[in-house]
């Protein structure tokens, strides 16, 4: 079975250049760069801008801002118009305040499958450790035993364990789908339009894609010990279009439709 030969780091953000700072620098440290990054931004303003300018001069692989107007939260929206960018055959997605362990883009190539797509693991760090490393200036190593950091089993990274979980762990758990690690082939995101666009707000956009995912007949695969990352601190949103995300949920579900008519091509 034959990895990607190609494949594109999806990031979003929005005015956190702190995060989006330690997050590139991160990329700089792969094992396996990607083939290129693209850069979702909900609307930040010109300091994200001037950020990602000075990456574009260090990074290796060509780097694709792709901004648009501040109107609210509107993520959906904003990596629909990053995907509609994406030149690879397969996309790894992250959040703007995920730093990435140094094995991350290898790890999610090596587990990726025609026919499923990837969740990756996560670690989380406290709102001291996080403050901590933005006091010093540079994202410090981190293990098992490490303070500050919480589920601390997410450290570990067991390649031959992962594997063998992968089908395994959670599988009969509806949905587990979190968008600060997600890794999918194009083709796939592209058959059902990419994420609905009528989610905006903090919401369910990454579970309703799993949903319709599946409805395509993609299947879902987690990567616990493997695909790691460290999830920044940061207060919770807002959950004022929770009621309305629900009901999006619900439909989808409930519906044989697999493609959304407001993803990436409007329909």
């Amino acid at each position: 079975m034959s990895s990607p030969k190609t494949c594109a780091l999806l990031i979003s953000t929005y005015n956190w250049t702190d995060a989006l700072r330690f997050v590139l620098e991160s990329v700089l440290r792969q094992t396996r760069l990607p083939d290129e990054i693209l850069i979702a931004d909900d609307g930040s303003g010109p300091e994200t801008r001037e950020l990602i300018d000075a990456f574009r001069a260090k990074m290796p692989c060509p780097i694709r801002h792709v901004w648009q107007e501040d109107l609210g939260f509107r993520l959906a929206a904003a990596r629909n118009s990053a995907i509609a960018q994406c030149r690879s055959e397969y996309l790894i997605q992250i959040d703007g305040d995920c730093v990435l362990e140094p094995h991350f883009i290898e790890d999610h190539l090596a587990n990726a499958r025609p026919g499923w797509f990837s969740c990756g693991s996560r670690v989380l760090f406290t709102r001291e450790r996080t403050k901590e490393m933005f006091a010093a200036g540079n994202f410090t190593r981190f293990g098992v035993f490490s303070s500050g950091v919480q589920n601390r089993v997410n450290v570990l990274r067991i390649s031959w364990l992962s594997r063998f979980l992968r089908e395994r762990y959670r599988a009969r758990k509806r949905h587990v789908a979190r968008g600060c690690n997600m890794a999918f082939w194009m083709r796939d995101l592209i058959a059902v339009n990419g994420y609905n666009e009528d989610i905006s707000g903090w919401g369910t956009e990454d579970r309703e894609l799993e949903i319709r995912l599946k409805k395509f007949g993609v299947r879902r695969q987690l990567l616990k010990f493997c695909a790691v990352l460290v999830h920044l601190f940061h207060e919770k949103r807002s959950c004022e279009s929770s009621t309305r995300s629900r009901e999006i949920l619900e439909q989808a579900l409930a519906s044989e439709q697999f493609r959304t008519p407001h993803g990436i091509v409007r329909e």
